[in-house]
């Protein structure tokens, strides 16, 4: 044993300085991260406030509301999940604007019958079109929650619930642990809840506010890792001075391998479309259903730099849909790009500018005009969305050389969409030939032959 591990170090000694450099940058351009930290929304959460209105001869009433401070990222159909932990032996007489999706063990209670007695409930919003008399303000939305920039109208969701078996004062009463939110799935982490100043209210007539006798918030953040482990989205380039079509990487959000993996992917002409669409049903409906391509992605984002004049220059940005299972209302993208500043017009589509840090104007939120192009339709003819982007040059930057028209970073529903490799990109004519091997296969090779060297060591 002690002569491998002598003949191992010996041969990782023999790798010179460069492939060591090579294979440190390559360990952080593959890290990643669980932390939910956004750069281009570096503040954007999922606020959940925890207002008791009234005491009750055993518990209290209160007032829950979901709040979606995010800028670009909203919950979507199914709509989000709310789950906690009791600190005590509470228990849910009833709801309004929500309910929960078990009613647990409630034998112990004679008479009246809780409508929920889990140590751990799980509660949904109610659908629309639930009777008035079972409603509150901004509850019945099928738990869809937009974005706080795209529409802060119906950025928030409440119900009301009374606790029973609880504390009837501000020293007894108890803060449930273990807050957990489904938007509709994995991604959201929540902290602790913390006791803060009563929220205040306001009346119709604004001559009289209100409190709430005791206030907690959570506060919960999105990792795109937790959500799912592989990308979503990808990004194709084109120009008009380059006949060249970079496409999205190969492999992108998965492989085609019918061997063992069937029904991973369908093709368009399958006469079995319809049939492993609708398999898709219940519980699975957000299984996505992709159709095969090289890339395998549920959405790509193409960017093509369509014109050049004097003093302007214009873009066309298509959005492609290639799951067959999911149609994307209320979708947006943001983009990030040095030109951004300078953006004159945009066709068909609605438009804002993202400032996540001051002085630095580079990003813009873009999103479909209501009733127009905001749906997304499926996979298939009607399935995709597009628009155009007039720029301003601003001559001590403008360039078509090294990539400089392209974005830097685009997201799609709030995740981040997969770029192709900077030396892929559609050259000026009259530029110097790209390298033949690009780093990150130079250092995947470099990558395998030390695996080959320690094998063999």
């Amino acid at each position: 044993m002690e002569s491998r591990g002598s003949s191992a170090t010996g041969s990782i000694a023999k790798l010179s300085s460069f492939t060591i450099f090579i294979l440190f940058l390559l360990s952080f351009s593959t890290f990643t991260s669980t932390e939910a930290y956004d750069a281009l929304d570096p503040t954007g959460n999922i606020t959940i406030k925890w207002d008791i209105m009234s005491w009750t001869p055993d518990g209290y009433l209160a007032v829950v509301t979901i709040f979606n401070f995010q800028q670009y990222r909203h919950i979507q159909t199914p709509g989000w999940t709310l789950g906690w932990t009791w600190a005590k032996k509470e228990v849910i007489w009833n709801m309004m604007g929500g309910q929960t999706t078990e009613q647990g063990d409630c034998s112990k209670f004679k008479g009246n019958v809780p409508h929920c007695c889990k140590k751990d409930p799980t509660v949904v919003d109610l659908l629309p079109g639930t009777p008035y008399n079972q409603q509150v303000a901004n509850c019945c939305k099928g738990g869809v929650l937009n974005s706080w920039v795209q529409d802060p109208s119906n950025a928030a969701s409440s119900f009301q619930i009374s606790v029973g078996s609880a504390g009837t004062t501000n020293k007894t009463v108890r803060v449930p642990k273990n807050f957990t939110l489904k938007a509709p799935g994995p991604g959201y982490t929540c902290g602790p809840a913390k006791i803060v100043r009563p929220t205040k209210f306001v009346t119709a007539d604004k001559r009289r506010v209100t409190q709430a006798l005791m206030t907690w918030n959570v506060t919960c953040t999105y990792s795109q890792f937790l959500a799912q482990k592989t990308p979503t989205c990808c990004v194709s380039l084109s120009s008009f001075y380059n006949e060249t079509i970079v496409n999205c990487p190969m492999c992108t959000c998965g492989c085609q391998n019918n061997n063992t993996e069937p029904g991973s992917c369908v093709d368009p002409n399958s006469p079995y479309l319809a049939s492993a669409v609708s398999s898709g049903s219940g519980k699975y409906s957000n299984t996505p259903l992709v159709q095969c391509t090289s890339h395998m992605c549920p959405i790509r984002v193409h960017w093509h730099v369509k014109l050049n004049y004097k003093e302007y220059w214009r873009v066309k940005v298509t959005i492609t849909n290639f799951n067959y299972r999911m149609n994307y209302t209320q979708w947006n993208l943001v983009v990030q790009h040095p030109n951004l500043d300078n953006l004159t017009q945009v066709f068909s589509f609605n438009y804002e500018s993202l400032n996540p840090y001051a002085g630095l104007n580079d990003t813009a939120m873009l999103w479909g005009i209501k009733f127009y192009n905001d749906f997304l339709s499926t996979a298939g003819p009607l399935g995709n969305v597009q628009s155009e982007l007039l720029f301003r040059k601003d001559k001590s930057t403008f360039t078509f050389e090294k990539g400089w028209a392209f974005p830097r970073r685009i997201y799609f529903n709030g995740d981040n969409c997969v770029m192709p490799p900077p030396d892929s990109y559609p050259w000026l004519p009259n530029a110097s030939p790209r390298p033949v091997i690009s780093l990150i296969y130079l250092a995947m090779t470099i990558l395998a032959s030390l695996a080959f060297l320690l094998s063999s060591a």
